[in-house]
């Protein structure tokens, strides 16, 4: 499917960008959110005027006033998707639409402005289709973009602000965990938590990361590459790690992951694993899963693979759980089911395989 549209930006490029030879430099090694592209996709939002002078220009410092809602009041939104490269060179972007609608719920609470959802694809168009030099090879990674809104009302006290910016920035992105490391080590909190019911965990606000902070530096501590959460009325069920879904497989083949209930953010990696789980013709189970349940399952053999899940992450074996009462062991190795669900995904994602439920969109 093509994304090519007319559009209403006004696209300013950039004069002084750095030579190809530069360039291919950068993106032969760029490690993860280091390595930006040269432009972002801007759009103001005025109470009473709405959406408006959307433009495309040189990556370049936000001018906030001090009083800007969004450094009192973290009235703060954001996304993360990808742009690929298919073998024919082209760009593709993967559910932008799922982007767009997340996006929207994402302000709805936060009681922010609502972007058209139209607007949020555009723009993420628009940027790929003239950074798209930004895309490093297939083998070496993607361009990973992350759009945003952030409150810029100069004024203080605790309302919605009246002004908001929706920015779209980009960078060259390799592997979110090295290659080399195998099967991560995830850490169990059981102190912090990430959400609660009536809480924001099922909006991407910039907070709910804020919060995992401490628990993502006692899990560094131990030797740990990720933290994962437990609920928080009885820090008893798994629920997410500090930026991605979690996912078990079972002896019996069926995959398992937490449901979705306000506190747990609804990944479209997540969504997108348990649909091809099915095409593949495994059971799947969003239902509760007990931390404890999970320990002796893995100790009795039952539990056979547990894996992350994200964007950033895609797919990534999780090989040990460690908690202040010890570690628990599910597998040295990445496991059959996981490797085969991550090419099944990947392959699609890059225009490898057969794309049966449309979910790519070529940039045009």
């Amino acid at each position: 499917m093509s994304t090519t549209r007319e559009t209403a930006f006004k696209i300013t490029p950039k004069t002084d960008a750095i030579s190809a030879a530069e360039r291919a430099a950068l993106l032969a090694n760029p490690g993860f959110g280091r390595v930006f592209s040269d432009h972002m996709a801007v759009v103001t939002y005025t109470e009473g005027k709405g959406w408006h002078t959307p433009e495309i220009m040189p990556r370049q410092p936000l001018m906030l006033d001090p009083a800007a809602s969004v450094l009192h009041y973290a009235q703060e939104i954001f996304e993360g998707m990808k742009a690929y490269r298919a073998p024919n060179g082209d760009a593709l972007l993967f559910r932008p639409e799922a982007n767009a609608r997340r996006f929207r719920k994402s302000a709805e609470r936060m009681a922010m402005a609502q972007l058209p959802e139209e607007l949020f694809l555009d723009a993420v168009n628009q940027l790929v289709k003239l950074d798209a030099g930004w895309i490093p090879d297939p083998e070496v990674g993607t361009l990973y973009l992350r759009p945003f809104m952030i409150a810029t009302e100069t004024a203080l006290g605790v309302k919605p602000s009246a002004e908001y910016k929706f920015i779209v920035i980009a960078c060259a992105a390799g592997d979110y965990f090295s290659k080399d490391a195998g099967p991560v080590t995830v850490w169990v909190e059981e102190r912090t938590v990430r959400a609660s019911r009536g809480g924001t965990g099922e909006a991407k606000c910039g907070g709910n990361y804020a919060a995992s902070l401490t628990a993502q530096q006692e899990a560094k501590a131990n030797g740990c590459h990720q933290v994962l959460f437990l609920d928080a009325n009885e820090r008893k069920w798994i629920e997410e790690m500090g930026g991605m879904n979690v996912m078990a497989v079972m002896k019996d083949g069926t995959l398992k992951t937490p449901p979705l209930g306000g506190t747990i953010l609804p990944g479209i990696t997540r969504d997108s694993l348990l649909t091809l789980a099915r095409d593949k013709g495994m059971t799947v189970k969003e239902e509760p899963y007990a931390i404890e349940q999970l320990y002796a399952d893995a100790a009795s053999g039952h539990l056979r693979e547990l894996f992350a899940c994200g964007t950033a992450a895609v797919v990534t074996p999780i090989g040990t759980l460690k908690s202040a009462e010890g570690d628990h062991v599910i597998s040295g190795q990445t496991g059959e089911v996981t490797a085969a669900l991550r090419k099944t995904l990947c392959d699609i994602q890059f225009g490898r395989a057969e794309d049966p439920h449309g979910w790519m969109h070529r940039v045009g």
